[in-house]
């Protein structure tokens, strides 16, 4: 596996945690007037780890299981949304989903480090992304974990701009 990759998917809990302490407290589960551009869901700040944990749990746990157990399963494609209903993430604590996702990351780094050439060549179909190998699946982890950085990026930047002083016009 690509040791960048890896790398990056080992320092992405730490980085997540990182751009949530950058989020104001009472910026934490706010949502903004709009959300046009936005480059990962439109979830708050917590929202934006919730739905990464329950990802890394719910979904790529079981992808990289089932692909190294089946021949050619066929992944399903999880609704965050929905997801977010379900498990109120409005009233999630970050401490505890921060600590979640880290064991999370943990156990899905093992899982990883212990695959075989072989086995990384395994083939799956996701759901919206088409067919893969067990080493696509890897890849797609690391790029949704930039998009939620991104998306945490994002929302600081709108949280700028909505507390930011109007200019002044007169000259």
């Amino acid at each position: 596996m690509n040791p960048a990759t890896l790398q990056a998917l080992a320092e992405f809990p730490s980085q997540l945690a990182h751009f949530y302490e950058a989020v104001p407290e009472t910026y934490r589960y706010w949502s903004p007037p709009s959300w046009e551009g936005i480059p990962s869901e439109t979830f708050t700040a917590i929202g934006q780890l919730c739905h990464v944990r329950d990802i890394e749990i719910d979904g790529y746990h079981l992808r990289l299981q089932r692909t190294l157990d089946e021949d050619v399963p066929v992944l399903a494609s999880l609704d965050g949304y929905l997801l977010a209903e379900q498990r109120n993430y409005q009233d999630a604590s970050a401490a505890e989903v921060l600590s979640a996702l880290a064991a999370a990351r943990t156990r899905t780094l093992q899982m990883i480090s212990a695959l075989t050439p072989v086995e990384l060549e395994r083939r799956a179909v996701f759901e919206g992304y088409g067919e893969l190998t067990m080493r696509s699946l890897v890849h797609y982890l690391c790029s949704h974990d930039q998009q939620h950085l991104a998306g945490l990026q994002w929302l600081l930047g709108k949280i700028d701009a909505s507390r930011a002083e109007p200019p002044n016009s007169s000259l």
